[in-house]
């Protein structure tokens, strides 16, 4: 019996694969780096996701429902899978690939805790100050992080204001990304 469970999907596994997908699409809109200033690069696009993902897996783990934080778990999973990945696909060797998601996971971690600390807490100059160390390296453009923190704000209430349903369905809406 036991045999069979190595094929039983987890239950929520395509639902976070859906979310998490859409958490990178919002991440790669060319507003962020055009007009955010956000660096084109492969840290600039891994700060994006984490931050995206961090908002989402915030919002998913603050919801009432019992499921939120078994759904928050897949999102992170699916994200973790695709880092993985994506590492494997660049060419990255089977022997480092371990330490080198352990290394985004905790730079994930630390990134989600301060974005939810400056949050949690209405500190904006807080989450400023945390996007302009973890994306510019403290070295943002002339007022790139307090668009970026803005953004995360805005998009923090959206989050807030959807329904789990959808998000349990596997549907988020990250919206559009404002000038």
């Amino acid at each position: 019996m036991a045999f069979f469970g190595l094929f039983r999907r987890r239950t929520h596994e395509r639902a976070g694969f859906a979310l998490y997908t859409a958490a990178v699409t919002a991440a790669r809109d060319p507003l962020l780096f055009e007009e955010g200033g956000v660096p084109d690069t492969l840290e600039g696009r891994f700060d994006l996701v984490a931050l995206h993902a961090a908002l989402l897996v915030r919002r998913l783990r603050r919801d009432p429902d019992p499921r939120g934080p078994a759904l928050a778990q897949a999102v992170f999973d699916a994200m973790f899978a695709d880092m993985d990945l994506n590492l494997r696909e660049m060419g990255v060797g089977d022997m480092s690939i371990g330490k080198r998601v352990r290394r985004m996971w905790e730079a994930f971690h630390g990134r989600a805790l301060a974005y939810e600390a400056a949050l949690e807490g209405g500190d904006a100059a807080g989450l400023e100050a945390a996007l302009a160390r973890n994306v510019w390296g403290g070295e943002p453009p002339q007022g790139a992080a307090a668009r970026l923190a803005a953004h995360a704000a805005a998009l923090d209430g959206r989050l807030a204001a959807q329904p789990f349903a959808g998000f349990a369905a596997g549907e988020v809406d990250f919206g559009k990304v404002a000038a």
